[in-house]
């Protein structure tokens, strides 16, 4: 069986090769892989500064945004040939602790997690590959060719989710939201934004390509001013950031309006240095009881709530998100950034 393979820690290592086929325990699905996402993560482990390959091994299979239709699953799992599925990333530690005990394993406070292509175990980057019962969500069968944004929509789902726990700590009617970055989280929170019936506003530098049509047809309004400039127009009440980008963090943090929440969904890298006012912000935190709250990962709930929030999107439009399908077999292209690319997928299905 073929599969996209890396040597984590390890740059240029990505290749393209046999890999034992998977044999499903009593309690897994063999699932036949359809399509994986491309997202930053993939490309810090095919670029060596990340990943850790399985105990006993020195490749991993790499993907987990993934998309398969399943040729086999256990009686009674509610599962069935030709449904077509997503896998769950994250598997909790075996001596849990008190998140992970709970099904919060996106939550984990010890980090003995393991992941499916990033952490010590091998990912869906497969031609087929098997899933426990309890990890995997049944997807739309509309979703045959969009139904790999389920993972990265799993994100902002639960960033959602938070939000919206964070703000019932009192009275909470958000109107405004900002989308700090186009991208595809930034792209899949504006979705969940306006299936919230919220005013949505994205804020990019980019003013070609495809992302300023995206937004705008999802009945949003995008920006490419200056951070400072936009929330003092919008004053929004959430802002979803996501870039990672510092000078956005903090603006978005200064420019809510009351009783605002900042969810921060996106990796900052180490090194930069930014000149702060701490004490100003701080000031505007403790004042306006403004909350900010980091958010990564999902469980099998924040699956769930994706595979609904895809269902009822415009498929044409989730369609218009993959700007760029490459086959298996050429799968380094994937890993190359193209002007116009969104969301890059790997095609598990086609023999070229």
């Amino acid at each position: 069986m073929r599969a996209v393979t890396v040597r984590p820690e390890h740059s240029g290592s990505l290749e393209v090769r046999d890999v034992p086929d998977p044999v499903p325990s009593a309690h897994e699905m063999l699932v036949d892989g359809l399509a994986v996402g491309v997202c930053g993560t993939d490309k810090e482990i095919v670029a060596g500064r990340y990943g850790w390959a399985p105990p006993g091994s020195g490749r991993m299979v790499l993907g987990h945004e993934s998309l398969g239709r399943v040729r086999r699953a256990p009686a009674g799992s509610g599962f069935a040939a030709g449904d077509l599925v997503a896998g769950v990333v994250r598997r909790p530690d075996p001596v849990p602790c008190g998140a992970c005990a709970r099904g919060e394993f996106d939550m984990c406070r010890n980090g003995r997690y393991t992941e499916r292509g990033i952490k010590e175990l091998d990912g869906y980057g497969a031609r087929s590959w098997t899933v426990e019962t309890d990890c995997a969500v049944r997807l739309d069968p509309a979703l045959r060719s969009a139904g790999v944004l389920t993972e990265p929509t799993s994100v902002v789902a639960k960033a959602w989710e938070q939000i919206e726990r964070v703000g019932s700590r009192a009275w909470f009617e958000p109107r405004r939201v900002l989308v700090t970055g186009a991208g595809p989280i930034g792209l899949l929170a504006a979705l969940l934004g306006t299936q919230r019936e919220l005013e949505v506003h994205v804020l990019d530098r980019v003013t070609g390509g495809p992302k300023p049509g995206l937004v705008a047809d999802l009945g949003a309004t995008y920006h490419t001013e200056d951070i400072d400039r936009v929330t003092s127009s919008v004053r929004p009440d959430v802002v979803v950031e996501a870039t990672g980008a510092g000078s956005l963090v903090f603006g978005a943090v200064a420019g809510t309006a009351p009783y605002g929440i900042v969810c921060l969904t996106g990796v900052s890298p180490a090194g930069r240095r930014l000149s702060v006012d701490a004490g100003l912000v701080n000031r505007e935190l403790v004042l306006e009881n403004d909350a900010v709250v980091g958010s990564v990962n999902a469980n099998l709930r924040h699956y769930r709530l994706a595979a609904e929030a895809l269902a009822a999107a415009d498929p044409q439009w989730l369609e218009r998100m993959i700007t760029r399908r490459v086959p298996l077999e050429r799968a380094a292209e994937a890993f190359t950034a193209q002007p116009d690319d969104v969301k890059v997928v790997i095609t598990l299905d086609d023999p070229r």
